[in-house]
């Protein structure tokens, strides 16, 4: 995230956060997040914090208790299906836990992604053959229809899905499923408007069961304790929150004589290398005709069909199909700054973006290739802020870009405060650095280490130190040489394990899933066993990221209306300000 921090700034900021975590939490600190409620047979995370602190010592917390389902064992693994075996199906597949839920049929129209969901693919993406063992894998049932998936519910056995595929198809899919009884755990962005979000959370309350939408964030350990850090005040006022996520897709697209003999005549190659335009290929071309594909289109609705299997493999391209920049990658990190700033709704969005880099002949698209949008938010002293105020001037700005002709810095959330800057970088690593203080030398900035005072008493405070004191946190950001994917920062396991735990416990009470709520707070009365990012989180996600496209295309400032936050009231931004709405 930032330009020029040495490999020695690096390591400052890294102890230093740890360092924070370890002091906040030895003075009771780091207690934001409760496990088991009130009941007295269910510690919460501050007795296991405690039982660590001799000689200063901070116990690492597990994900399971951290988010309160660490009584897990005697349960059977939830019978889950996956729908959809593409890029993101093959990451849920591979972090996915044995224990917790079983994958008993997949489902995928494309005889590719049915292969590579067997065979596994580089990274995460391990495959059911990995995962299971091949033999056992054989066993897994095998879809091209979503219809015939769901008519074989029962003789399978099925209590659940996960849902990865095209964002045009998550609520008709997401529906199918509730009304064969199923719970529903939905790739994000959570559907292409704000009208069918409300409506998979209305299907969801009607038919009493859980629906959690995949922004992983909101299971990722490193987010968890960075937000802590930020409650305790370390960091002073917030006033900007700077988002990005570069990547240079400008490369030629390169292919092997091999590899072009797989790809189908009559579809013109890449010309950049671009995982939203991949080569169509042979075996797919054959077996989806237009024909075929409307008709697996869910009774050939057009608005959820595909035109021809070119549009079907890009789908991220065309506005009718996807997001764009922001569904696909600006959701992730809005959805990361509204967290930290305590889910507050946004006040307005202005942004620019278009097709800078892409055209005619060079992997043309109609979604933007280049995005720089800003978001106005309420402070904690605003109007609609936290502590509601009175303040209208409290205000935290959000800028958040991304392009594909850059990778020079990291992906990430650099958070800056009156005292503090956090810099929370590719989900793995997370740095602290202290203000320095006006005529006091030595006082904070890039090499200066620190330790928090105060927290005991009154407020949490960053001091500089010649040297760490008292022993940091618990190991939660990534150590030097170590792999780049990790379960428990990354958060997909989690939320998976998480939905499963959620899903039991309904069960368990032997009751529909219920979402009301508590008349003087608004919270959900069974907020412990609903997912962290049920529908109505979601859909603020999904608000941020649409809203954002719309003013990029109207190229003007829109104030965000909070009927559009209500999920029981009809109002949307798409209605007044998407391309059918009347100016």
């Amino acid at each position: 995230m930032a330009l020029d921090l040495t490999p020695e700034q690096k390591a400052t900021g890294k102890a230093n956060f740890e360092q924070a975590t370890g002091d906040l939490a030895r003075e009771g600190k780091m207690n934001s997040m409760v496990v088991g409620g009130t009941d007295p047979k269910k510690p919460d995370r501050r007795d296991f914090l405690k039982a660590g602190l001799a000689a200063g010592a901070v116990v690492p917390v597990s994900a399971a208790v951290y988010y309160g389902y660490h009584e897990w064992k005697g349960n059977k693994a939830v019978r889950t299906a996956l729908i959809g075996c593409g890029d993101e199906g093959g990451v849920l597949v591979g972090d996915h836990n044995q224990e917790f839920n079983e994958i008993v049929a997949v489902c995928d129209i494309r005889p590719s992604n049915m292969k590579r969901i067997f065979d596994g693919d580089t990274g995460p993406r391990k495959g059911l053959n990995k995962v299971y063992g091949a033999e056992t894998a054989k066993k897994i049932a095998q879809y091209d229809n979503v219809s015939a998936l769901l008519g074989d519910a029962k003789k399978l056995g099925l209590e659940a899905v996960v849902i990865a595929t095209p964002l045009n198809t998550h609520d008709v899919i997401a529906k199918a499923c509730m009304d064969a009884g199923l719970h529903v755990l939905c790739e994000k962005l959570m559907a292409r408007t704000i009208g069918k979000c409300k409506g998979m959370i209305k299907y969801a309350q009607d038919k009493g069961l859980l629906l959690s939408i995949g922004h992983q964030r909101h299971y990722s350990t490193l987010y968890a304790h960075a937000l802590e850090v930020v409650n305790a005040g370390v960091l002073g006022d917030v006033k900007h929150i700077r988002a990005q996520w570069p990547r240079n897709n400008s490369w030629p697209f390169t292919a092997t004589d091999a590899e072009r003999a797989k790809f189908a005549p009559g579809f013109k190659e890449p010309y950049y290398r671009d995982g939203w335009c991949k080569p169509i290929l042979r075996e797919d071309a054959l077996a989806l005709s237009p024909e075929k594909l409307k008709d697996l289109a869910f009774g050939n609705v057009k608005e959820y069909g595909f035109e021809n299997v070119e549009e079907l493999v890009r789908w991220r391209l065309y506005d009718k199909t996807g997001g764009g920049l922001m569904a696909e990658l600006g959701s992730h990190q809005l959805d990361a700054s509204s967290i930290i700033l305590g889910h507050v709704h946004p006040l307005a969005v202005s942004g620019i973006g278009g097709k800078f880099f892409y055209g005619p002949g060079r992997n043309d698209r109609e979604s933007d290739d280049g995005v720089f949008v800003t978001f106005e938010f309420p402070g904690p002293n605003h109007p609609k802020g936290k502590n509601r105020g009175k303040d209208e001037s409290n205000v935290v700005v959000v800028t958040y870009s991304s392009f594909n002709t850059n990778s020079f810095e990291d992906y990430g959330e650099c958070v800056m405060g009156s005292r503090g800057t956090m810099i929370i970088s590719k989900e793995a690593e997370v740095y602290l650095y202290k203000e320095p203080e006006p005529g006091k030398k030595d006082s904070g900035g890039r090499d200066t280490k620190v330790t928090v005072t105060g927290a005991g008493g009154g407020k949490a405070a960053m001091e500089a130190t010649s040297t760490w004191g008292g022993g940091g946190g618990a190991a939660i950001s990534k150590a030097p040489g170590a792999g780049a994917w990790d379960s428990a920062v990354r958060g997909y396991r989690t939320e998976m394990e998480h939905f499963a735990y959620c899903l039991r416990r309904w069960q368990e009470l032997k009751q529909p899933v219920s979402y009301e709520k508590d008349t003087a707070t608004g919270h959900l009365k069974h907020a412990d066993i609903i997912p962290r990012c049920h529908g109505e989180v979601a859909m603020a996600d999904a608000i941020l990221a649409l809203t954002a496209n719309m003013a990029m295309t109207k190229k003007e400032r829109i104030v965000f209306e909070d009927a559009w936050f209500d999920a029981t009231k009809a109002d949307a931004p798409e209605t007044k300000h998407g391309k059918q709405a009347k100016a």
